[in-house]
């Protein structure tokens, strides 16, 4: 794929396993909230992950997924105080503030738009202060539709105004990237190191990236050419 810069104004960058390591998100929702929630009932770890990880399943594909609000009514438990005890873990991938950067010199309309919850941008952007490079940052919960919907990237221009023919869109999802399709955007990443703890897995579907350095061009050019990789599209962790 030839990535020509002249034909993009507006670049979407989801946010977890995107631009942010999803370590930190994995090792929340798959070991510590359940590490408490099994202190709180006095019942062992491995059957509160049990318990716990049909429960998240129950909910994927909808906003309740990343509502933090709602998992700490479901739970008993306060959701946002247990992510500032691993906040640590909170990392921005190498590679990512350099694109932005390239984006904000060569003016292009720069966007964040993430399934995550206000509370959890709150914590991330605080931590990594990605959010200076952004013209705007769009919450799912904002917009009333996840990016598993089929309808969201329409609904998304309620909020950005672009042109799909000339957008580009980095994503760990190929659901989402499914979704951005079926609307018309046309260049779109698979980003495959989402987490630093897992081995990179090519898309068989989509253009992949493991590092968004790939798209900058060198000096004085405008174009890049992505060589887009084969295999299967399972995490391998």
């Amino acid at each position: 794929m030839i990535v020509d810069w002249y034909t993009i104004d507006t670049v979407l960058l989801d946010m977890d396993g995107t631009l942010l390591d999803r370590h930190f998100d994995d090792h929340f929702w798959l070991e510590h909230v359940p590490k408490r929630w099994a202190a709180k009932h006095n019942v062992s770890p491995k059957q509160a992950r049990e318990q716990l990880h049909a429960l998240f399943r129950s909910q994927e594909r909808t906003l309740n997924w990343t509502d933090l609000d709602y998992w700490s009514d479901r739970l008993g438990l306060d959701i946002p105080m247990l992510k500032l005890e691993v906040e640590h873990l909170i990392a921005v991938h190498p590679g990512v503030i350099e694109f932005l950067a390239y984006c904000n010199q060569h003016n292009k309309q720069l966007w964040l738009v993430t399934n995550a919850h206000g509370k959890t941008l709150d914590i991330k952007l605080k931590k990594t202060r990605i959010g200076q490079w952004f013209d705007g940052i769009i919450s799912a919960h904002q917009v009333g539709l996840p990016k598993e919907d089929n309808r969201f990237w329409a609904e998304l221009q309620r909020f950005v105004s672009y042109d799909p023919a000339r957008t580009l869109l980095g994503e760990d999802s190929e659901t989402n990237l499914q979704t951005a399709q079926q609307y018309g955007i046309r260049y779109l990443f698979y980003i495959s190191h989402y987490s630093s703890a897992c081995t990179p897995v090519a898309s068989d579907s989509f253009a992949t990236l493991d590092y968004f350095t790939r798209l900058i061009p060198a000096a004085g050019e405008s174009a890049v050419r992505v060589i887009p990789s084969g295999g299967i599209t399972n995490h391998v962790c």
